[in-house]
């Protein structure tokens, strides 16, 4: 079927699950849609993980997930060619850039070491360093980056954006296709990596890439761990190939307490919360009251992906 409902019937009924949430309650009320049992319901709001997906009755038409990285159910096989599928792709940008901007302001200003180290002005002094003049390459450019773009350039630094296709991306100084992602290494300062994790991005930031960059380059990872070979990384920043990280994702999650990156000083990580888990619901909430509306319509919905695809 197409990325629309089929019909334009005004009725629109709707299973949350796996619990009901109160934003998304009053999202759908504002969308003038009906809450009901997932055997009487045209759509399912899917709250969960992977684990746990229930058998979906026919009656079923979309499917919206909470997530924009939706790997795990891809893994599981749960997405299907029988009715319209929706991530949360570009749903938590706003939220995702800020977190990416104070990682690396924190990092080049650093505000870690003054934080572990207290009034060490001798030795934090010399490895201050600006985002003026500095180029920033954006990996994965999509919904993250175009918030994080404006951010940046008022910060007075450049973008090198980064996608699949090559499509020059508003805002960027220079946009290339991930086929050309050797090029980007030798030309930016720091990277900020905002891609899905996929078999093609896994371990995209390894010794070759950490050999290349500058060694006053800082990686910040908002993304997912795997994009990042954290053993290689260890051994770059202990080395100083590269002036620090910050990852707001790890592989695994958390990292162990014995994880290696714990006892570096040019190491920031903080604990997945680039978008709060706590406020999810909240974020998501407005998307999910529009495409509501745009599925009563028959339009287009935001964010559809399809069986086959990794994100």
């Amino acid at each position: 079927m197409s990325s629309a409902a089929s019909h334009t019937d005004s009725t629109i009924s709707v299973a949350v699950l796996p619990e009901r949430d109160q934003y998304i309650t009053a999202a759908l009320d504002d969308a003038d849609a009906t809450q009901t049992d997932l055997d009487a319901a045209r759509v399912l709001i899917w709250l969960g993980g992977a684990a746990g997906f229930p058998d979906l009755p026919d009656t079923v038409e979309w499917v919206a997930l909470k997530t924009a990285g939706i790997e795990e159910f891809v893994a599981a096989g749960v997405l299907d060619d029988k009715r319209v599928w929706t991530n949360a792709s570009g749903f938590y940008a706003e939220n995702v850039a800020e977190h990416a901007l104070a990682l690396l302001l924190a990092g080049l200003r650093q505000i870690n070491t003054s934080v572990r180290w207290g009034w060490d002005k001798d030795h934090i002094d010399p490895a201050v360093r600006t985002l003026r003049g500095a180029t920033v390459a954006i990996i994965g450019a999509g919904g993250i980056a175009r918030s994080l773009i404006p951010r940046l350039k008022a910060c007075g630094a450049s973008v090198l954006a980064v996608n699949h296709s090559g499509r020059e991306v508003d805002g960027a100084e220079r946009t290339l296709p991930s086929s050309r992602m050797d090029e980007v290494w030798s030309s930016c300062d720091h990277v900020v990596l905002a891609a899905p994790s996929t078999p093609e991005t896994h371990h995209l930031i390894n010794g070759k890439v950490l050999a290349q960059l500058p060694s006053h380059a800082w990686v910040v990872n908002i993304a997912r761990g795997p994009l990042v070979d954290q053993q290689a990384l260890y051994w770059a920043l202990k080395g100083h190939e590269i002036a620090g990280a910050a990852l707001d994702v790890t592989d695994p999650e958390p990292p162990a307490r014995n994880d290696p990156l714990w006892s570096l000083s040019n190491v920031i990580i903080t604990p997945h919360i680039a978008n709060p888990s706590s406020g999810l619901t909240r974020e998501l909430a407005p998307w999910i009251a529009e495409n509501i509306r745009r599925f009563r319509a028959g339009d287009d919905l935001v964010s559809t992906v399809a069986a086959g695809r990794d994100y």
